[in-house]
């Protein structure tokens, strides 16, 4: 049986059109998870890599978008347990054009509170305000209560609230 008849060649555009569909969000998911675009994309394609290899069963799934936002945020918090992400190759950071309209040290202000967060919190925020997810989706994704989810927004946006009051009296 060839694998134009299995269904392999099937699968395997599946799966391409589905990663290409939903790279750009994952990127940016795991950018703003882990506060490194390089990281962030070394997550990103771990990710992918179990996705393929979990292809068959994954794409049964009743919401695929969700396991595929839980593979990442695991694959995130393996790195950071795993201290890969102390890792750093250069002394200089590459240049990145910043969007239309904003301001660069503001962006640089609230992405230097972000990571001064702890990495469950930074989490629930990326999940809840970036990824616009429920309190209930959050939970799922996270493992953890809705409780947890909403205690830890809650402490989380403080934290940013005093950090970002912070920076903003040196100013």
């Amino acid at each position: 049986m060839s694998a134009a008849t299995d269904g392999t060649l099937d699968a395997d555009a599946e799966y391409t059109e589905y990663v290409r569909s939903r790279m750009t969000v994952w990127r940016r998911t795991a950018y703003l998870m882990c506060g490194d675009w390089d990281r962030g994309d070394d997550v990103v394609q771990r990710t992918m890599t179990e996705l393929y290899r979990k292809w068959p069963k994954a794409r049964r799934a009743d919401n695929l978008d969700a396991l595929v936002r839980t593979m990442l945020l695991r694959r995130m918090l393996d790195e950071r347990r795993l201290g890969w992400f102390r890792v750093r190759l250069t002394t200089e950071l590459p240049d990145r054009a910043a969007p239309a309209g904003s301001d660069p040290d503001d962006r640089v202000t609230l992405m230097a509170a972000l990571r001064g967060l702890a990495p469950g919190q930074r989490a629930v925020l990326v999940l809840r305000f970036f990824q616009d997810l429920t309190v209930e989706e959050t939970a799922d994704a996270l493992a953890c209560s809705p409780g947890t989810v909403k205690s830890q927004t809650s402490k989380a946006l403080a934290t940013l609230r005093r950090s970002l009051t912070v920076k903003a009296g040196a100013r």
